[in-house]
């Protein structure tokens, strides 16, 4: 399979997985599946936009090259005898590097949020964050300690687990870009894709 190729696999498989994220963080406005009345009460991890930027907007952008290389690949060029287009796979690179960061930067915020659980009207009234460490995970007596928005830990821990997973899979795409990017860059003779082989050239 041709560079190019594998790169518009990569972004196809991008797209959907920025959708998700989108919608996991827009979900997250909703704790509950409610209308909360403050937006001062929703997490503070839900304002750092880490689906919505980081798996959304910053993977997007490497995801749309990466689906517009497949022009560049060895079978089109043959005629020059050149394996594709060497500075889009370079550039590819760098967009690969940009994806991964914004997936690792959702992968971060998530990872804290879910350690640090979801803010909640709590016993004494007052909203908060009751919960320490991580220690709702294992003990789901806990949970008494959030008394509204109802079903709020579930929610905020679906849906941030969502995010996390999605980053992961983002993460390693991109890195996998990366290196089909550097094979596209150093890529003399369309015969090392074994893509071209009979084709006519001048």
């Amino acid at each position: 399979m041709c560079t190019g190729n594998c790169a518009k696999c990569l972004g196809g498989a991008l797209i959907p997985l920025t959708v998700f994220g989108f919608l996991a963080n827009i979900l997250l406005f909703f704790p509950g599946g409610k209308v909360i009345d403050n937006n001062e009460h929703l997490s503070e991890e839900v304002w750092f936009f880490g689906g919505i930027l980081g798996s959304g907007v910053l993977v997007l952008l490497p995801a749309n090259l990466f689906l517009g290389l497949r022009e560049s690949d060895c079978c089109r060029c043959c005629v020059s005898e050149r394996c594709g287009n060497r500075f889009a796979m370079f550039a590819s690179i760098l967009f690969a590097v940009i994806g991964f960061l914004g997936a690792g930067y959702s992968f971060i915020t998530s990872a804290f949020s879910i350690k640090k659980g979801p803010k909640c009207l709590m016993d004494n009234n007052e909203w908060g964050y009751p919960f320490h460490n991580g220690d709702y995970l294992s003990d789901k007596d806990l949970w008494s300690k959030c008394r509204e928005p109802e079903h709020v830990i579930s929610w905020n821990l679906t849906l941030f687990s969502i995010l996390l997973i999605v980053a992961v899979m983002q993460m390693l795409l991109c890195a996998i870009q990366v290196v089909n990017g550097l094979l596209g860059t150093v890529c003399v003779d369309c015969q090392c894709c074994g893509c071209c082989r009979g084709y006519g050239r001048v």
